[in-house]
């Protein structure tokens, strides 16, 4: 019995997922938010539960990349689809892909599922990807989705004209989402939030990142998302060329 319980926990995220596409489809970017984050947590819990039973499995393994698909992949490509429709048309009412007269313009929102193709490819190279227990080569598609998802909050609720100028800038949403796409298949190793033990010493840089991420959100609120990305990122490459020098 106790083999199917990280596969029910990573099956909650698959269906949080699923959920959060129907508050997309509404443009209810708070609600997406909410059920991806939770999606996140049982996507973390489940590889725990896996090694605290001891009932890690290939099936679990294959169940955890498609379930990631649907909330880290699909997600944050409809939240881009929603944002680009939105930064051409002026406002959430457009008449967009589903047009009755197709034109060119109506088609440039479709740009935002390269971050769903690129968020494939990622996962489909982890499954068969040895040397990425312990740290990840380009950035997780969770903490990609956590990118994404923030925009249209940083849009909502901070309510600052140079910020919603830029999110609302076709360029800027286009630009960063081949960056996206790029920093998901980077060949950049970018540590794990995983513990194998709670004591300081060996997690130093994990309890840093937390650290600052805790402070940054305190004070910065949803702006605060895409500086602990950013953060993680510059983190992880000074890890790596200090590990360098080290060894």
């Amino acid at each position: 019995m106790k083999k199917h319980i990280p596969n029910l926990i990573t099956l909650l995220n698959l269906f949080c997922g699923c959920i959060a596409i129907l508050f997309a489809v509404h443009n209810r970017f708070e609600m997406v938010a909410l059920f991806v984050f939770l999606g996140i947590i049982f996507d973390f819990f489940d590889g725990l539960a896996a090694r605290l039973l001891d009932v890690k499995s290939e099936l679990g393994l294959q169940l955890d990349s498609l379930a990631d698909m649907v909330t880290s992949g699909v997600v944050p490509g409809l939240v881009m689809f929603k944002l680009l429709e939105m930064s051409l048309s002026n406002g959430w009412e457009t008449s967009g892909i589903l047009s009755d007269s197709l034109e060119i313009s109506n088609l440039w929102p479709l740009l935002g599922f390269v971050i769903t193709l690129a968020s494939g490819y990622r996962l489909a190279k982890f499954n068969v990807d040895e040397n990425q227990t312990d740290s990840f080569i380009g950035l997780p598609t969770p903490a990609n989705a956590l990118l994404i998802i923030s925009l249209p909050l940083i849009l909502f609720y901070h309510n600052n004209d140079i910020l919603n100028t830029m999110i609302l800038n076709p360029w800027f949403l286009i630009g960063l989402t081949f960056l996206s796409a790029f920093l998901l298949n980077a060949n950049m190793p970018l540590f794990a939030l995983k513990f194998k033990h709670w004591s300081f010493v060996g997690n130093e840089i994990r309890y840093l990142f937390l650290i600052i991420s805790a402070i940054l959100l305190a004070t910065l609120h949803y702006l605060a998302v895409p500086a602990i990305i950013v953060f993680y990122i510059l983190l992880s490459v000074g890890h790596n060329i200090q590990h360098k020098k080290i060894s």
